[in-house]
């Protein structure tokens, strides 16, 4: 899965010092003006646009997903394996279209090669 958000106090969220890893933190870099434009790695996958599909998940459904599984293991012995996903994929150029329309701001984006090893869709559908 790919955490994304902030708490709705705006007190914690992702805020990383340098070049974010990630998509969310990256876009949201180049719409307060830190960052110029995002790399789209891959826009010829076999998905609906081109772009990589990934399941994005807000970091409080994580949190609340970890307090879950954590009770459970207060009831359960042994090994327990637990996924955490929304089952909803979604291409990188929607996250980017998305974030334009909430922040009214236009994301720049270079269309690059694909990446060795990414796959077009990582899901839990």
């Amino acid at each position: 899965f790919n955490p994304v958000g902030a708490h709705k106090t705006g007190l914690i969220g992702e805020d990383p010092i340098g070049k974010p890893n990630n998509l969310m933190p990256y876009i949201a870099q180049i719409a307060v003006g830190r960052l110029p434009y995002v790399n789209i790695f891959g826009t010829d996958y076999d998905t609906a646009d081109g772009t990589g599909v990934r399941d994005y998940i807000h970091v409080v459904d994580v949190a609340i997903g970890h307090i879950a599984a954590m009770k459970q293991f207060e009831m359960n012995c042994g090994l327990k394996i637990y996924n955490l996903g929304t089952g909803k994929g979604y291409s990188v150029l929607e996250m980017i279209k998305t974030l334009e329309k909430a922040s009214g701001k236009t994301m720049s984006y270079k269309e690059c090669s694909r990446r060795p090893g990414d796959l077009a869709t990582v899901c839990l559908c």
